[in-house]
C-alpha cells in the first residue's frame, strides 16, 4: 500500500495543488493577493497559485503531523525576522491565513476538528492516498526506485 508519508512533498504538494485547481468548489478569495505571510516577509506573494499550494501543504501538515493546532501549523510556515543590527529572531507566519486554510478544508470535508486540534476526515486521507498511488504508478514507468513503493 502506497502511504503519502513516503512520496516527497513537493511532488504531493504539486498534484494536489493541481486538483485543488481543478476543483469549482474553492474559489480563491479576493484579498489573498494582498498577503504577505508573516511578520517575517516583507512582500506579498509572487506566484499566482499560491493560495492552491499553501492549502495543500496545509493538508499534508496535518496528514502528517496530525492532531495539530492553529499555533503550531504558523510555527511552521515562519521564518526568521531582520531585526537590523540585531540578531534574527524566530516569528510564526500569519495566523489567519492557518485558520482560513483550515476553516476551507473543513467546509470541503477533508479535515474534522477534534478537542485536541484538527486532523484528517477520511475524505482527506483517500484524496492524499489516491494522489500519492498516481504518483507511484506514473513514476515507477521511469525508475525501478519508484516501483518498489507500488
Amino acid at each position: 500500500m502506497v502511504d503519502f508519508r513516503n512520496i516527497p512533498e513537493d511532488i504531493l504538494i504539486g498534484a494536489v495543488a493541481s486538483k485543488f485547481k481543478d476543483d469549482e468548489k474553492i474559489k480563491v478569495p479576493e484579498w489573498a493577493m494582498y498577503l504577505k505571510a508573516g511578520i517575517h516577509r516583507e512582500l506579498s506573494w509572487t506566484q499566482p497559485d499560491w493560495y492552491y499550494t499553501r492549502l495543500a501543504s496545509t493538508l499534508r501538515k496535518i496528514g502528517k503531523y496530525g492532531p495539530i493546532g492553529i499555533s503550531r501549523l504558523s510555527a511552521f510556515y515562519g521564518g526568521k525576522v531582520d531585526r537590523g543590527s540585531a540578531g534574527y529572531h524566530p516569528a510564526k507566519g500569519s495566523r489567519f491565513i492557518v485558520r482560513h486554510m483550515l476553516q476551507t478544508l473543513e467546509t470541503l470535508g477533508y479535515v474534522k476538528k477534534d478537542n485536541r486540534g484538527r486532523q484528517l476526515s477520511p475524505k482527506g486521507f483517500s484524496l492524499l492516498t489516491k494522489v500519492s498511488k498516481e504518483i507511484v504508478k506514473e513514476k515507477s514507468k521511469e525508475s525501478e526506485i519508484w516501483a518498489k513503493l507500488a
